[in-house]
């Protein structure tokens, strides 16, 4: 598999989806978000692939501490600009397969999408 794996490191998340990959001896590359960043062409994609709201994490800490002035009349443009300026709002972790994209962790999504 010539895929990426988007996320960050610390995420328990992104961990156990990296040790299944591991363990599948699947071979991808990680892009930590929270180092490396993120462009805001690939969130558009990404958007048009889920919608933003299944990728805007609203579960996590740092979007529930945000003003309810910026929680307030979201839409699109306003959650990419929200993941853009704080990438650890962004659900974790994005495997991109160059034809699709996985959101979130789900060993039986995982199984199914790539191949063996």
């Amino acid at each position: 598999m010539d895929g990426t794996l988007y996320g960050i490191k610390n995420c328990d998340t992104v961990k156990k989806a990296r040790a299944w990959l591991d363990g599948q001896g699947i071979a991808y590359t990680f892009h930590d978000y929270k180092v490396a960043g993120i462009d805001r062409e690939r969130l558009q994609h990404w958007c048009r692939e889920h919608g933003w709201e299944t990728l805007l994490n609203r579960a996590g800490t740092t979007f529930r501490q945000l003003p309810e002035a910026d929680k307030a009349g979201l839409d699109e443009a306003k959650a990419i600009a929200l993941m853009l300026a704080q990438p650890s709002m962004i659900k974790r972790p994005v495997l991109d397969l160059g034809s699709r994209t996985l959101v979130g962790f789900k060993p039986e999504h995982y199984s199914a999408a790539l191949p063996r």
